[in-house]
C-alpha cells in the first residue's frame, strides 16, 4: 500500500487553499508578511535594535505608498482608471474614443 509523503500532502493542501482563494491569496499573503513586520518592528523598539527599526521604517513607507495608490486606483483619482480608452484616428481628422 503506497502512502503519500508529507510533501505530496502539503503541496496537495497548499494548491487547495490557493484553489479557494482564487485571486485573493496575493492580498492575504501580504498581510501575513505585513503582521510578521509589525510584529519585528515592536521587538526591535522593545529591545532597541537599529536595524529591526530601520526594517519596519522601510516597510512601513511601502505599506503605506502601497494602500495609497490602491486607495486611488480605486476612487480612479486622477489618470488612474480601470477603464482602458483606444483612439480612433479618422481620415477626416476626427478623432474617436473606443472602450
Amino acid at each position: 500500500i503506497h502512502k503519500p509523503a508529507t510533501d505530496e500532502k502539503v503541496s496537495v493542501l497548499e494548491r487547495q487553499i490557493f484553489d479557494f482563494l482564487g485571486y485573493q491569496w496575493a492580498p492575504i499573503l501580504a498581510n501575513f508578511i505585513h503582521i510578521i513586520v509589525v510584529i519585528l518592528g515592536l521587538f526591535g523598539t522593545i529591545q532597541y535594535r537599529p536595524r529591526y527599526i530601520t526594517g519596519y521604517a522601510v516597510w512601513l513607507i511601502l505599506w503605506v505608498t502601497w494602500n495609497v495608490f490602491v486607495i486611488c486606483f480605486y476612487l480612479e483619482a486622477g489618470d488612474l482608471s480601470k477603464v482602458i480608452y483606444h483612439q480612433i484616428h479618422l481620415s477626416l481628422g476626427y478623432c474617436v474614443n473606443v472602450l
